[in-house]
Formats: C-alpha cells, sequence, structure tokens
C-alpha cells in the first residue's frame, strides 16, 4: 500500500488530547490521520474523521467498529504497543515525515514507553517527532544546528552513557561531555535564534519548548 510523498501524517495516540493552539492546529491541517485505537473517539470528538484506525480494538466502540469498517487496520500483536503498530502502517502508506500526538500525559509508564520509542521510529523515517501540549521531542543523529528563540527552555536526553555531547549556544554549555543520567541534561536554555549540538555517536533526545 503506498500514497503520495508530499502528504502530511498525523499518528495520534490514545493519551492526552492535545490543547495547545500548535499541535492542534498540525492536527486540523493534517493530510491524514491515523488514530491509534482508542484515540479514534478523541479524534470525532474534535469533529475530525479519522483516515485509519490500527491496534487491537480492545478500547473502541462497538459503533465506531461498525462506521469505519473500512478503515480499521486490526494488528493483534501484543509484542508491540498500538503507537509502534501505527508507526508501521504509516511506513506501509509511504509516509516520510510523521507528527506524533496525544502519546504523553496519561499514565506514565505508557508516556516513558512512548517516548523511549522515538528514537526506534528516527532510524527509519527521516522525520519524525513527537508533540506535547508544552513542547517537541525530536531526536539528534549527527551533528545541527536547531532553530529556537533567546529563552526557550532545551532538555537534553542522551540513549547512550557513552556518547560525548558538545554544545554551543546554550546558557549551561557541554564541553565533550556525558549525560549518564537523564536528569543532567534538563532544564537548559538557548541564548539565540540557534544553537548547535555535536554529537560523537548515536542519537540524542531532544526536548523544545514552545
Amino acid at each position: 500500500m503506498t500514497t503520495t510523498q508530499s502528504y502530511t501524517y498525523i499518528l495520534l495516540a490514545d493519551g492526552l488530547f492535545p490543547t495547545h493552539p500548535l499541535p492542534l492546529s498540525y492536527l486540523q491541517q493534517a493530510d491524514k490521520v491515523v488514530c491509534c485505537d482508542g484515540a479514534s473517539q478523541k479524534l470525532l470528538d474534535f469533529g475530525k474523521i479519522p483516515d485509519y484506525i490500527v491496534g487491537d480494538f480492545d478500547s473502541i466502540s462497538p459503533q465506531i467498529r461498525d462506521r469505519f469498517q473500512d478503515r480499521l487496520i486490526h494488528n493483534p500483536d501484543q509484542e508491540t504497543n498500538d503507537l509502534t503498530k501505527g508507526f508501521h502502517f504509516c511506513l506501509e502508506l509511504g509516509a516520510t515525515n510523521l507528527t506524533i500526538l496525544g502519546a504523553t500525559g496519561l499514565r506514565e509508564d505508557h508516556t516513558l514507553g512512548n517516548i523511549s520509542l522515538l528514537a526506534d521510529y528516527a532510524m527509519k523515517l527521516p522525520t519524525v517527532r513527537m508533540m506535547t501540549d508544552f513542547g517537541v521531542f525530536t531526536v539528534i543523529s549527527t551533528s545541527v544546528t536547531m532553530k529556537s528563540y533567546p529563552g526557550q527552555q532545551i532538555s537534553l536526553f542522551a540513549l547512550d552513557p557513552t556518547q560525548r555531547i558538545t554544545s554551543d549556544g546554550l546558557k549551561y554549555p557541554l564541553e565533550n561531555r556525558s549525560l549518564t543520567n537523564w536528569w543532567q541534561g534538563t532544564l537548559n536554555e538557548s541564548l539565540s535564534d540557534s544553537f548547535q549540538i555535536e554529537l560523537s555517536h548515536g542519537n540524542l533526545l531532544l526536548f523544545q519548548c514552545y
């Protein structure tokens, strides 16, 4: 199954539905919205129709099953969660960019699991991000310059404790530093309209507040 690569894809998880204007604007303008199981009802309550509903269907109503029979993608695999099932379906559709919404904000174990999966997803898509009501998670796999603004709150999460990180343009600079615990790279701050991150190897999880 393929589609045009110019589409803007949203993968909507069944966590806290966004309320911030920025993720809501992405959701409203999306070309394709793939819902994870019970997120389909939240999207309907928002006033938008899901293009596809993916999952094991343990949390959707009989009414949604009947109404959207033609767009149900049943995947009973219990070795992956519904977010990953939805992600792989987006790959099958031919997505080259993906914004994930609703993946945080309710159960903390689900939130941590979903955030950690973002690094895996970034290995398979050139552009993937996870937006919340407070900011956006992206994965850096090379040295980059990121757009920003003075005072923007920045947090860095190393997925590999042997990774060495150097930054420029942050209030608390890193100089060939390893982050061995997730808290060590949190609560930093941008000094201008951009900042730079250099990595020795591996992936780095970046969170930028709005």
